[in-house]
């Protein structure tokens, strides 16, 4: 078995990515500015080793302890570790790219889905 990501809309599994390591890459859907996350499959979660804001705005203030190099923002969220995360894809707004090696796709097109909105459930696992 290979350890890795697996999408899931409705509790069904619609891709799996033998990756350990990811990033969640958006745009800010008012101030229309980069956000990046990087995340790391370990013990099972899903931990986030750091997290960037090119610029700042409307609900989007980096967080106390945050470091500004070169125009971006870089920091680790609070909350470093999460069993899942649940997103929105919205055909309302901007699509989050999962990206991987450098590799960006749309997480619409990645899970295949073609309805106006979805929640998909991001998740450590094994194939």
């Amino acid at each position: 078995m290979t350890l890795g990501v697996c999408l899931a809309v409705d509790q069904a599994v619609r891709a799996f990515v033998p990756a350990l390591a990811f990033t969640l890459a958006w745009t800010h859907s008012i101030e229309k500015t980069a956000w990046e996350e990087d995340y790391r499959i370990a013990d099972g979660v899903l931990s986030i080793v750091d997290a960037r804001i090119l610029g700042s705005g409307a609900g989007m203030e980096p967080p106390a302890g945050a470091t500004l190099r070169d125009g971006v923002w870089h920091y680790r969220p609070a909350a470093a570790t999460h069993e899942r995360l649940r997103l929105t894809a919205s055909r309302a707004t901007d699509d989050y790219r999962f990206c991987v090696g450098g590799r960006c796709t749309p997480l619409r097109e990645l899970v295949g889905v073609t309805g106006d909105v979805a929640v998909v459930e991001v998740a450590a696992c094994r194939r």
